[in-house]
Order: C-alpha cells, then structure tokens, then sequence
C-alpha cells in the first residue's frame, strides 16, 4: 500500500509538472509572439500620418497643384503589399525566437470604437482562422502615427492583426521531447513497482513454501524415529531379549524406519541436485513396455490393498527409447504412486496406461479416477514443494518433490508432459518421449 501510495504520487507530481510546463511554454509563446507584433506594428506606425506628397516617387504631382487629395494622410496599407507585410512578420518572427512557425495576419481599418471596418490586407487564410479563437492565439496590436506626425489626428485607425493557428499543438511540439523523457521515466517507475510488488509475492510464496516444506520434513522424520525409539525400549525388555522371535522383529521395524528416513533424505538431496543441474543422465536403449510392466508388478499389493487394479493398453508398435535406466522408472513410478497415493476415499482406485507411437515420438497416456485437480492446481503441480489441497484426504505425505522431479526428467529426456484434470473425476498425465533415432 505504501509502494502504492508513492507510486500515485509521483504520477501525480509529474502530471502537474507536466501542465505548469505547459502553462509556462504558452505563457513564453505568447509574450514573443505580443513581441515580435509589436516590432512591427512599431516599424509600420513610421510609415503612417505622413502627407501622400512626401512619398510622390509613386504619385508625381507637379509642385504648384495643391488639392485636399494632397493633404490627405497615407495609410499603412497603401505602401505595402501583403507580400512585403508578410516579410517584415517573418523577420520579426526569426528574431523573437519563432522560427518556422505558421502565422497568418490582417492589416484593417477601425472604426472609433476599435471595430474592424474593412482587411486592407491579409494572407491568404486569414480568414479560415480568424473566427476560431480556442485553438488559435492572435494577437491584435495598433498602429499609431508618430507623435508630432503632421497627420498624427487626421490619420485612419488601423491594427495589425496577427494569428498562430493551432498554437496549442505547437506548443505541445516544442515540449514533445521533455514530454517524452517524462513518460519514459513514469514508464521505469511502473515497471520498477510491478517488478518490486513480484518480488515481494514471490518471497511470500518461498516463505509459505518453506514452512510447509518444514513441517512435512519434521513430521516425516518424526514418525520413524518414534518408531525406532519405541522399537529400541521393547529390545530393553528382559521377555524380548529372550525371545529371539521377537528381537528379530524390532529389528526389523528398526531397519525398515531407517531406510524409510534414507529414502527421504535421498529424496531432498536429489532435488538440490537437481536445482543445480548436476544429475546427468546416463541414456540407453530401454523398451518402455517392460519398465511400465515392472512399475504396474510393484504397486500389485497396494491395489490390492485397496481393492483396485492396473488396466495396461500397451499398442505402441515401436516402445525403445533412448533412457536413464534409474531415472525413467522413477518418473513412471512417481505418477502411478501418486494415482495411489490421491485415489477417492473407499473407491477402488482405477489406473489405466496406454501407449502409442508415430514415426518420431512415443506417447504414454496414465488416467486415474482419483480426486482430480482443480485448474488452479494443474498450473502449479510441476512447482517445486507444491501440494495440493486435498480436502478431506489427510493420509497423503510428502515433499512436494514427485512431480517437480517428473517434469525435470522428462524435459532432460527431450519429452514433454501435460495434464487434464476434473475434481472428482480424475486426472491425465500425457508423455510424449522421442523414439530412438535408429527406430525412427
């Protein structure tokens, strides 16, 4: 929540940052676009007020005809061309730092109260831009006679009217690359907290998994060395010790319990082994039939116990592969077990194995009736210390290593594996393992 909280207020740092950015670049655009309006409403304003004589290079009158048309004061719009205005702009522009920008602008004349009366000139899209100003900045500034002109009261009022068209978007340009760099860096933030926030549930996910790996381990010791404790108190018994029958026996419980405990730590030093890719396989010529025959032969007094049984459909016309002959029984023999081991309470367990083959890949399929897996536990059941709930099943021990060392196998044999499960059904396992390439 704290990372959250952080997160939610850089963002909101930066956002505000973003607009007072923009505020100020509008603000600096403005001020030089009044400006350079401003230079040349001023360089125009010497051009406006004098008598229409004083220029006479363009009209010749002869120096005795005096006419009221003689008095008359010049406006701006009679010595310039709208090609010249637009140069004069341009340069203005340049020199206010506004270079390559888009401009359009209007000479007028004015009535008293500063109404536009007629365009004297203008570009040629003036008028497409002059009515829209939310998107467009204009700036409007009058040109004024000089003061002391002789003209300076007779003159006509004009303004030169300048327009930027859509200058939020030019704005928006110049700042483009700040903007930019701004997201890039949010964009690193967002992925620094989604990597932190992963991070932190996949060290709670390690946690919750050591401790249960803990408790397993603890109870699985436990259990035999109650065991052999109790075995090693009856051996004391003066009856015992004289009957030989029964010193026999405990030793044998003895014996049996200090295996089971070496099958568990052979069990956990197999899987840091395997974390560390040191189990190399020693592969050879192996014909699958005759290893799932030898697995389904070893499990007969378990199925028996529980009433159940293996139906074998061994139809693959080519079954020799290239195998570890310690290995490969072991994940054949870890998915039968757990058929067993997650079979329903009072129900005759069923397992079923198939076999079949194409030219390149041989396909054993293993189908149980158990309890089956809910699609939440499927994703995870190659997880390394990953036990599935099993609801009111409470006989059912372990590491959470079966699976996990299954898969590894049967990636290091160039195989693949899936699974199809339904709770209450059952599961799938599907192999499909390379044939021996001379079989090929």
């Amino acid at each position: 929540m704290l990372i959250t909280v952080s997160l939610i207020g850089i963002i909101l740092i930066q956002v505000s940052w973003i607009k007072s950015m923009i505020v100020v670049e509008e603000k600096q655009f403005n001020d030089k676009l009044v400006s350079a309006t401003r230079v040349v409403g001023d360089e125009l304003a010497q051009y406006k007020g004098n008598m229409l004589s004083q220029g006479s290079t363009i009209f010749p009158w002869k120096q005795d005809q005096f006419t009221l048309d003689m008095l008359r004061p010049t406006t701006v719009a009679s010595r310039f061309t709208a090609a010249q205005l637009i140069e004069k702009i341009r340069k203005a522009f340049d020199a206010s730092g506004l270079q390559k920008i888009r401009f359009e602008f209007a000479l007028a004349s004015t009535n008293p109260y500063g109404e536009v009366t007629y365009l004297e000139r203008q570009s040629s899209y003036f008028g497409k831009f002059y009515e829209d100003s939310a998107s467009n900045l204009s700036c409007i500034y009058p040109i004024e006679p000089m003061s002391g002109s002789i003209g300076e009261n007779l003159s006509p009022r004009e303004i030169l009217w300048v327009i930027v068209p859509n200058s939020s978007g030019v704005v928006l340009k110049e700042l483009r690359w700040r903007i930019f760099i701004a997201g890039i860096f949010t964009l690193i933030i967002f992925a620094a907290f989604y990597l932190t926030v992963n991070v932190m549930l996949r060290q709670k996910k390690l946690s919750e998994i050591k401790n249960d790996f803990i408790n397993n381990m603890t109870h699985e010791f436990k259990t035999p060395l109650a065991t052999i404790s109790l075995a090693v108190d009856a051996m004391k018994n003066e009856k015992v010790l004289s009957d030989k029958e029964k010193m026999n026996y405990f030793s044998s419980i003895i014996k049996e319990e200090n295996l089971r405990m070496n099958r568990q730590v052979e069990t956990i030093l197999k899987a840091a082994l395997l974390d560390k890719q040191e189990v190399n396989l020693m592969l050879k010529p192996t014909h699958v039939h005759e290893v799932i025959k030898d697995i389904a032969d070893n499990f007969t007094l378990q199925l028996n116990d529980k009433k159940g049984r293996v139906e074998m459909d061994l139809e693959a016309p080519n079954d020799l592969i290239d195998a570890d002959e310690v290995h490969f029984p072991n994940l054949i023999n870890n998915l039968v077990d757990n058929s067993v081991k997650y079979s329903k309470e009072n129900v005759p367990p069923e397992i079923k194995i198939s076999t079949a083959a194409n030219g390149r890949n041989m396909t054993i399929r293993l189908e149980d009736n158990g309890i089956g897996m809910t699609k939440e536990t499927v994703k995870r059941i190659f997880e390394k210390f990953y036990r599935a709930h099993t609801g009111n099943v409470h006989n059912v021990k372990g590491f959470g290593l079966g699976l996990s060392y299954v898969k590894t196998m049967v990636d290091a044999h160039g195989g693949h594996i899936k699974v199809d499960s339904t709770p209450g059904k059952g599961s799938i396992f599907t192999l499909e393992l390379p044939l021996k390439k001379s079989h090929a």
